[in-house]
């Protein structure tokens, strides 16, 4: 069965509802879900039970602060990663050994994933925006199918590929590119943004997709905790 991975979007130790990585719009989740009342992440995880959580550290991505200690209480009720906007081998150590880093090409660098990969059990999260490779670094700035060439011999343990613009749309799949990266990949491939319900589960699992980072599904109701579980 495919996996799916709860997404915890992180700001101000609150729970948000992101949509389109616009960040200055997000929202308390409960004023969206069909699920919870709550914004308080540990609440919301006692109530969901999810098997598997990706925390994003908005604070830290947009250099506000941080939920650093949050993250750790969150790694104590599900197997967690985290991406708090890495950008050298010397951040690694913000995350316990209990939680592992998601090393997104927004905020990193080539260099970066290839030494961190070498240290501890890393993810990397391909940011995208309408097709292209958000990166500050030039060797990220390539094709989605040319990076994950890249990627192959790097003892990652997986990619996310992180469609920011589809992110809390429910938009669905692009079917043809997920093909070809899946079958391009050395390494299993998570989708996350546009996942609109248990039928794209099926066709990820049917496009060699290891796994779907969900959220605005799960809120809505449109795909069921036990796929969480």
């Amino acid at each position: 069965m495919i996996r799916c991975v709860f997404v915890l979007d992180l700001f101000n130790g609150s729970a948000v509802h992101a949509v389109r990585g616009e960040r200055e719009k997000y929202r308390p989740i409960q004023e969206t879900s069909k699920i919870v009342v709550t914004c308080d992440p540990l609440a919301i995880l006692d109530l969901l039970r999810p098997k598997e959580v990706y925390v994003a550290d908005l604070n830290r991505i947009m250099g506000t602060g941080d939920n650093l200690d949050l993250i750790g209480e969150i790694a104590r009720k599900a197997e967690t990663m985290a991406d708090v906007g890495i950008s050298s081998t010397g951040e690694l150590d913000l995350l316990t050994s209990a939680v592992t880093p998601v090393l997104g090409t927004e905020t990193g660098s080539f260099d970066l994933i290839e030494e961190a990969s070498l240290k501890r059990e890393v993810v990397v999260s391909i940011d995208l925006f309408e097709g292209a490779v958000l990166a500050r670094d030039p060797a990220l700035r390539v094709s989605t199918l040319d990076l994950i060439r890249r990627l192959n011999p790097l003892p990652v343990k997986e990619i996310i590929l992180l469609t920011l613009d589809r992110v809390g749309t429910s938009a669905g799949l692009d079917e043809i590119f997920l093909r070809k990266a899946a079958d391009l990949s050395a390494h299993p491939l998570l989708l996350g943004g546009g996942v609109k319900d248990a039928s794209d589960l099926e066709r990820l699992e049917d496009l060699g997709i290891a796994g779907a980072l969900v959220a605005t599904a799960v809120h809505s109701g449109k795909i069921p905790l036990e796929k969480i579980r």
